[in-house]
Formats: C-alpha cells, sequence, structure tokens
C-alpha cells in the first residue's frame, strides 16, 4: 500500500469521481478552518488545529468524513440521510457531498478543539 506524504499526493492517485468530490470536500473544509494545517493521519488526508480535527478518504462506493464521535452526535438529526457510525460519516458516491453541512461540522470542531 502507497504510503502518502501529501493532500495533493493522495488526491493525484484518485480518479473520478472520487477525484472530484475529495477536491470539493477539502475545499469545504479549508473554508470552515482556514487556520488548519493539512498532514496526512493513518495515511488518510486530515486537518489539525489545537488537536485533530477531522479525516477523509475515498473508497469504492463512497467517500468516508471522519469528524470524531461527538460531531456526528451533534449532527445526527442532519445525518439521517447517510451511514454513519460512531466516527464516521459515508457519502455515497452517486450523490453530491452536502457541502454546507461538512462546513457546519468542521466549524463546529474548530469550537470543540479550541475549548480543549
Amino acid at each position: 500500500m502507497k504510503r502518502f506524504q501529501s493532500i495533493d499526493e493522495y488526491i493525484l492517485a484518485l480518479s473520478d469521481p472520487a477525484r472530484s468530490m475529495i477536491v470539493s470536500l477539502r475545499e469545504a473544509i479549508r473554508q470552515a478552518a482556514p487556520q488548519a494545517e493539512e498532514v496526512i493521519s493513518y495515511n488518510m488526508p486530515a486537518y489539525r488545529w489545537n488537536g485533530m480535527l477531522v479525516w477523509f478518504a475515498a473508497f469504492k462506493t463512497h467517500i468516508g468524513f471522519y469528524p470524531k464521535p461527538s460531531a456526528i452526535t451533534a449532527f445526527k438529526r442532519q445525518l439521517e440521510p447517510y451511514k454513519t457510525s460512531k466516527g464516521a460519516i459515508q457519502f455515497p458516491m452517486e450523490q453530491p457531498i452536502p457541502l454546507r453541512l461538512v462546513k457546519q461540522i468542521v466549524e463546529f470542531r474548530v469550537k470543540e478543539n479550541a475549548r480543549n
């Protein structure tokens, strides 16, 4: 398995539609947390500010978004259309990612990390 050194390298390894979905997800996260540092964590693109904020990854049938369990609990109602687990949200490949919701979740995580 390839070990990625940067988010750009990760994106270059993808093909569409995953690549374009990951690019738009990355842009939404950057808009919501411009102060966050881009990193690779667990070989996935991630953002860190006062600790880890969120991770994301492309899979065969979905885009995985990992904002920590607290965010999934806080946005439970808005996330009802998506498959979720304790720490993960799956955005299906055949649907657009809800970027406004992603930004709200990232902003929630920034506020959470600011308190730590």
